[in-house]
């Protein structure tokens, strides 16, 4: 075995040394030569024909075009994770093109894009990401552009088998940040809004020393999805500290973010009063009157789910009055149009879990009632259980990362610095992990 990663390490060496640009130049000969090579067992030599025929500056269509592409997916699949991995950037450079040196380069996400077939890259880049990874904590540049693909193709739960990963080894900022906001994308699409406040509030507080446009975007639906979960959450909660409808920056936001995010968001605040107000006529005309605000920024169907959100929130609020109430006067009280829609609010609701009633067809009559869930299940019990042991897992992989900053010379001087700045109260904003 140690004789076989020599010779896969001696041929790595002898094509880092080789002439790059002639193979470049010879890209279209190139092509019958790999069907020679075994991408599984020739990996690292059939890699580096591929980034050449890639990278050449020719269209890929050159190169047989559909059958081009066939063969970096294939190769992609079928591909040794080992030998790729001594040579991440050039697997990169087959894969997307902002690794790329020559701008006009097409790839496979720019290919299956320009084809206008994104759901033909999805698995070729899942497949890729697990083989770039040493490790499934590890953050990679092709996890955005995977998930950027599910979201063109609206295949959202295809993008779960990377979402569902703690991440905690990043090196590129911009990755974090195009992760975050894409997956919190994939949740909306998902209605899970849940995950999908965890990630963008992720965007939103990364560290960043100047403003980019993707914590922009991602405040922007940050904003949206808070009012759609917070506003519902504050009528099931009955403590007197209620969450906010859009929580403030925590103490550790960036200085960068906290003075300047707000800025490029005001009618985002602003629609967040109209919605805290509580009445979805006023709600109503705010959305109409913006609405072509909202959808150049690519966010009116989004803002159509916070109006939509309102009647839920009215509906909750009305059980925690009344035990009992016509479909009549729900909808007088939440300002729908007739019974029939308050009939169907509520049927969905119910549907959804979220509220427990049920409703007399006969007289009209809605009842509410208190949530069934006694929390002893074997299912429920399961769901604990595996929720203990994968926190338990992140507890010790903190701990693990906390030592390991803590002989950090630079992050001992920093922290030496700003000592006294900050304390365990600081972290209370952080919305909580959901599972």
């Amino acid at each position: 075995m140690e004789s076989l990663e020599a010779l896969v390490a001696h041929i790595h060496s002898l094509l880092k040394q080789a002439d790059f640009d002639s193979l470049r130049a010879h890209a279209a000969t190139l092509v019958p030569f790999l069907a020679q090579l075994s991408p599984a067992t020739h990996s690292l030599g059939y890699l580096y024909l591929l980034e050449a025929c890639a990278t050449s500056g020719a269209n890929l269509t050159d190169f047989g075009g559909g059958d081009f592409l066939v063969t970096i997916a294939d190769f992609l699949t079928a591909c040794s994770a080992d030998q790729i991995r001594l040579a991440p950037d050039k697997c990169a450079c087959c894969l997307i093109s902002r690794s790329v040196p020559i701008a006009n380069a097409l790839v496979l996400k720019d290919q299956v894009m320009q084809l206008n077939v994104p759901i033909r890259g999805i698995a070729p880049l899942r497949a890729a990401v697990r083989k770039i990874q040493a490790s499934p904590e590890q953050l990679t540049t092709v996890h955005a552009d995977y998930l950027l693909l599910c979201l063109l193709a609206k295949q959202y739960k295809a993008g779960l088998s990377v979402l569902e990963d703690d991440i905690f080894d990043v090196d590129q900022p911009k990755d974090l940040f195009l992760y975050c906001y894409y997956g919190g994308m994939i949740y909306i699409g998902l209605k899970k809004f849940p995950k999908a406040l965890e990630l963008l509030h992720n965007a939103v507080t990364a560290p960043m020393s100047s403003l980019n446009a993707i914590a922009v975007e991602a405040y922007k639906k940050y904003i949206l999805v808070s009012l759609i979960q917070n506003g519902q959450a504050q009528n099931k909660n009955c403590a007197k500290r209620k969450p906010e409808l859009v929580p403030s920056f925590p103490k550790y936001t960036s200085a960068t973010a906290q003075r300047n995010l707000k800025n490029h968001a005001q009618i985002y605040l602003d629609l967040s009063t109209s919605y805290g107000n509580g009445r979805y006529t006023d709600l109503e005309t705010f959305v109409h009157s913006n609405s072509a605000i909202f959808q150049s920024h690519n966010n009116l169907g989004l803002v159509k789910q916070v109006l939509s959100s309102m009647y839920k929130r009215n509906i909750q609020r009305l059980t925690q009055t009344y035990l009992t109430l016509s479909l009549e006067d729900i909808a007088r009280s939440v300002q729908l149009d007739t019974p029939r829609d308050a009939e169907m609010h509520v049927l969905r609701m119910i549907e959804d879990g979220e509220i427990h009633a049920t409703i007399n067809q006969k007289d009209g009559m809605v009842s509410f009632h208190e949530d069934p869930e006694q929390y002893k299940s074997i299912e429920m019990v399961d769901h604990i259980d595996s929720s203990i042991q994968r926190l338990t897992a992140l507890s010790k992989k903190l701990v693990s990362i906390d030592e390991n900053m803590s002989c950090d010379p630079a992050y001992l001087m920093k922290t030496g610095r700003d000592r006294g700045r900050f304390d365990y109260d600081d972290f209370d904003t952080v919305p909580h992990k959901y599972f």
